[in-house]
């Protein structure tokens, strides 16, 4: 908003040619979200103390431990880092951009779905929330609608077509194929990061340090000059992103100030589930869905270990973790809360850089 009411003015007021600037833009982005989470965010967890009286309900079958750290403390904190986030987004973002609106409605899109979860935990008292084939096929409603609005604002040889990292020139041509596969890499980056989200802190800074390495990719990828010389295939227009991706990292710095060990609140799936689906749909737009699967390793190895954990108990009757996802089996194993969250920041740190690396490794 402000760069579409202020750029124009430019060759009167010659300062307003900051907003010209990408980099400008998303610092600016970065700060109006964060100053926002903390004005609004004392206020939001009062009215969520208030409503939800005895917080998110604890899961029976989870650590003990849980039970008395975790119990009358609040969820759906998501809404705070949402509401910083549009706003940040709104104001500092270019609003003739149709990427910026397609992951913005995404974000929201899914966390109107983990809204929805969330209030039936809290009003029902009852754990499980929304059934899980409902909230399946919303998720793929959303995906599918965004995936096919990407298809149509990209030209040929993007349009449905994969990039493969470390290869400068590959580009598998999927075809339609491309859409169940665009809402694969949508719907799968939001349960992601839905099932991380266990321990305070432990979700949202993978996905601050994603957010930052997607706003990277996010201005090269968009930037012709820079997308030629690192060989990397140029999306006209997903430059813009970047600013959201600041935002992003504003907003979950507002909201970690209180979820912080121990944690006034808990983002519940109305963050979790939208900040996933805002990683993916970023991928999506980018053409960086496999690298993704690197910077966001944190979250895939905790999806992977809740599969192989249902799997090997189904076919065998035995589990290969002490509990999954898997920041709960070395809370079994004995570590501290902040032991298992920081070395798991530390894991999530080290991928994010090697998804950096493919930027130049080709």
């Amino acid at each position: 908003m402000l760069y579409n009411l202020l750029y124009p003015l430019a060759d009167q007021v010659p300062v307003f040619n900051l907003f010209k600037y990408l980099t400008f833009r998303t610092g600016g982005a970065v700060l109006t979200a964060l100053i926002v989470a903390f004005l609004v965010g004392p206020r939001i967890i009062a009215w969520l103390r208030q409503w939800q009286k005895q917080g998110q309900p604890i899961r029976a079958d989870g650590p003990e431990s849980h039970l008395l750290t975790k119990k009358g403390t609040p969820t759906m904190g998501g809404f705070m880092i949402l509401l910083a986030l549009s706003i940040s987004t709104l104001l500092w973002a270019d609003l003739r951009n149709h990427y910026v609106w397609i992951v913005l409605l995404v974000t929201l899109g899914y966390g109107l779905i983990g809204f929805w979860d969330d209030y039936l935990k809290v009003s029902k008292k009852n754990p499980k929330g929304v059934p899980g084939k409902a909230k399946l096929v919303a998720e793929i409603a959303i995906a599918l609608a965004a995936a096919a609005w990407v298809w149509t604002l990209q030209r040929e040889p993007l349009a449905g077509a994969l990039a493969v990292p470390f290869f400068k020139t590959v580009l598998l041509q999927l075809s339609w194929f491309y859409l169940p596969f665009a809402v694969f890499i949508i719907v799968g980056a939001g349960n992601a990061v839905n099932l991380t989200d266990g321990l305070d802190g432990l979700a949202i800074v993978p996905v601050m340090i994603a957010s930052g390495v997607f706003a990277i990719f996010s201005y090269l990828v968009g930037h012709a000059v820079f997308a030629n010389y690192l060989q990397i295939h140029y999306v006209t227009g997903s430059g813009e992103l970047a600013v959201f991706c600041g935002a992003l990292v504003g907003a979950g710095l507002g909201f970690l100030w209180f979820n912080a060990p121990p944690a006034m609140v808990f983002m519940g799936d109305t963050g979790s589930l939208a900040l996933g689906g805002a990683l993916g749909a970023i991928s999506v737009v980018t053409k960086h869905e496999l690298v993704l699967g690197i910077v966001g390793g944190l979250f895939v190895l905790e999806t992977v270990s809740v599969i192989v954990q249902v799997a090997s108990f189904k076919l065998t009757g035995k589990r290969v973790f002490r509990m999954a996802p898997l920041h709960h089996h070395f809370e079994k194993k004995g570590w501290a809360e902040p032991t298992v969250v920081i070395r798991f920041w530390i894991i999530a740190t080290i991928l994010a850089l090697a998804g950096l690396a493919t930027l130049k490794l080709r």
